[in-house]
């Protein structure tokens, strides 16, 4: 819009200046000969000592006189310069024209030789002159472009803002649900935008809101009859069945529970970040799985506190660790930080993942068929609530396979501060 409208002004401007130059070129070849016809006959009615004295007050902008001499040159080529020229010729008749010639610079037109009653030269330099602009007229014109691009501006900050602040609430809209509501204000397309979107959080809030209580309904629900098939299962005689029924029972209570984990990841992070030591966190988790019998190495240091969200980190790591332990004997956690990143990745010596379903795995449900299926354990649901604490942390976690064998997940932040911070 506004390149149009500056093109626009220009052609006006363009325009009305060609508009110009053709109207000062008709009034020159209508009057510039007639003027030069009349300087030669006072020149030629003029004593020869008085004529020299004359030539100044004879001269004007697009045409002056010389005395004596003679032209040199090619004749004009251009049709228009030779119309120029024939009309000069024409008007200062019955004087006698030697030669028309086009002078050496073209910005000085004809250069014609003219012979007075008694036989003196007389050279005529004619010219044709470009139409005058003045100053101010430029200075207005820059004026209205300035003026145009002010008002262009303001009028795109009036409707870029208001979605630029629409495109910024729906980057912060993340798993907590929990961006402010959009000031409905601006042009009426992207106002009524505004109002669409804020309804939409709050539709979205509020049916993760009820998921969450179904989820949690469910759960509490289900405790009371598991409760109770526990007890009647201890009363069994067969204990073969019996191991059955309570290994059944205790796969569908930590499906429940980790049911609820997930759902509650997915409603939002409610924990607060604060500044820890991200050493000393991982160095006492190491030590908890190597009181418990699973050895856990962990390789590199911070060195620097850190500012997360430590639970969420703490149930993201032990929910890699226990699934690495799951399937590899060989387990480590180890840690780098990039510039501004802190790295922490967890190693195994298992069977890998499908390069095909690295992604599918971070799904809640999900089972790899083959070595990672149902008769290893487990509900689907570590690495799905563990990539939702990820996002919710602004981190990201990204499973690769090793070439040595093995798995790797690899978490990555960006909040390392320094110790003077």
């Amino acid at each position: 819009m506004v390149l149009g409208l500056a093109i626009a002004q220009l052609l006006t401007f363009a325009s009305i200046r060609y508009e110009r130059g053709v109207a000062l070129r008709e009034l020159m070849m209508t009057g510039i000969e007639l003027d030069i016809a009349s300087s030669i006959a006072i020149l030629d009615r003029l004593p020869a000592e008085e004529r020299a004295g004359w030539l100044e007050r004879l001269e004007r902008r697009n045409y002056r006189f010389m005395l004596g001499g003679g032209v040199d040159g090619p004749e004009p080529e251009a049709p228009a310069t030779r119309e120029f020229g024939d009309a000069i010729v024409q008007a200062l008749r019955p004087f006698e024209v030697v030669k028309v010639a086009q002078a050496a610079d073209a910005r000085e037109g004809l250069r014609i030789e003219v012979r007075l009653s008694d036989g003196s030269p007389v050279i005529v330099q004619a010219r044709r002159v470009g139409v005058p602009v003045s100053d101010w007229v430029m200075w207005v014109l820059w004026i209205q472009l300035a003026v145009l691009a002010a008002c262009a501006w303001f009028a795109v900050r009036l409707v870029t803002r208001p979605l630029a602040r629409l495109a910024a609430a729906a980057d912060e809209l993340g798993p907590d649900l929990k961006a402010h509501a959009l000031a409905e204000e601006g042009p009426t397309e992207v106002a009524h935008a505004a109002r669409a979107f804020n309804a939409m959080q709050r539709r979205i809030a509020g049916y993760m809101a009820e998921r969450v209580e179904i989820l949690a309904a469910i759960s509490h629900d289900l405790q009371t009859p598991i409760t109770r098939m526990r007890l009647r299962t201890d009363l069994m005689d067969n204990e073969k069945d019996q191991a059955k029924f309570r290994q059944d029972l205790d796969a569908m209570n930590a499906l429940v529970r980790e049911g609820v984990t997930y759902a509650r990841t997915l409603h939002g992070a409610t924990e607060p970040p604060c500044r820890i030591d991200a050493d000393a966190l991982l160095e006492s988790m190491v030590a908890d799985y190597e009181d418990s019998g699973q050895p856990v190495l962990l390789e590199g240091r911070v060195d620097a506190p850190i500012v997360t969200r430590p639970n969420a980190l703490r149930r993201i790591l032990v929910n890699l660790i226990d699934n690495a332990l799951k399937f590899g004997s060989d387990v480590r956690v180890r840690v780098r930080v990039e510039a501004d990143r802190w790295v922490v990745a967890v190693i195994d010596n298992g069977p890998g993942i499908p390069p095909e379903q690295l992604e599918a795995v971070l799904k809640p449900f999900y089972r790899v068929e083959g070595s990672r299926n149902r008769s290893t354990g487990g509900t689907g649901l570590g690495l799905a609530i563990a990539q939702q604490l990820a996002v919710a942390m602004d981190a990201e976690l990204k499973l690769h396979n090793r070439a040595e064998g093995g798995l790797e997940a690899r978490l990555t932040m960006t909040t390392v501060q320094s110790a003077a911070t």
